[in-house]
C-alpha cells in the first residue's frame, strides 16, 4: 500500500490548493470590516467625533485671528439644547454664546442635532456652522459677520 500517491493529503485536491473562506454557511464576513489602527480603539469615527472635528476645524483659524480682542473663549458642543416648557415650536437655536463674568471665560455652544438636521450634505454642514460660528463671533466683537470672516457670504 502507498500511502502518499493519489491521497489527498496536504489540503490538495486534483493540483489546486484547497481554499478556506470566512464565509461558511453563507451568512457573511465575520468581525469587523475595517481592522483598527490601533488595537482597542474603533476604526470608524463617530458622527458626533465628526462633528466635533469640524467644528475644530472651523474655529481653529477663527480663534487664532481674533484672540487678542476675543479674550479666552472656550468653544463647546453639546447634541441639544435644553429648552424651557414655554419655547414656541418654529425655532430651535444653533448655538448659544454666554459672555464671561469676572475669571469666567465666554462660553460658545454649538448644538450639533439641531445643525445636523438642517443639513443634508456634508458641505452644507460644513457651511453651516462655519455660519453659525462666525455670526456668533461677530456678536462679540461687535462686528459685522462679514468684517470677522470674508468667506461668510460664500
Amino acid at each position: 500500500m502507498d500511502i502518499g500517491v493519489g491521497s489527498d493529503t496536504g489540503g490538495e485536491r486534483d493540483g489546486e490548493a484547497r481554499r478556506r473562506t470566512r464565509d461558511r454557511r453563507g451568512r457573511g464576513m465575520r468581525g469587523p470590516g475595517v481592522a483598527p489602527a490601533r488595537p482597542g480603539t474603533p476604526a470608524l469615527r463617530t458622527a458626533r467625533q465628526r462633528f466635533d472635528q469640524l467644528v475644530l476645524d472651523v474655529v481653529t483659524p477663527l480663534d487664532e485671528r481674533w484672540h487678542r480682542h476675543l479674550g479666552l473663549v472656550e468653544y463647546a458642543v453639546e447634541d441639544a439644547p435644553m429648552l424651557p416648557d414655554d419655547w414656541g415650536d418654529e425655532t430651535v437655536p444653533l448655538s448659544s454664546l454666554v459672555r464671561g463674568k469676572g475669571q469666567q471665560p465666554t462660553r460658545l455652544v454649538i448644538f450639533r442635532r439641531p445643525i445636523e438636521h438642517r443639513s443634508t450634505s456634508r458641505d452644507e454642514l460644513e457651511a453651516m456652522v462655519h455660519t453659525v460660528v462666525v455670526e456668533q463671533l461677530a456678536e462679540l466683537l461687535n462686528l459685522t459677520p462679514g468684517q470677522v470672516d470674508e468667506r461668510y457670504a460664500d
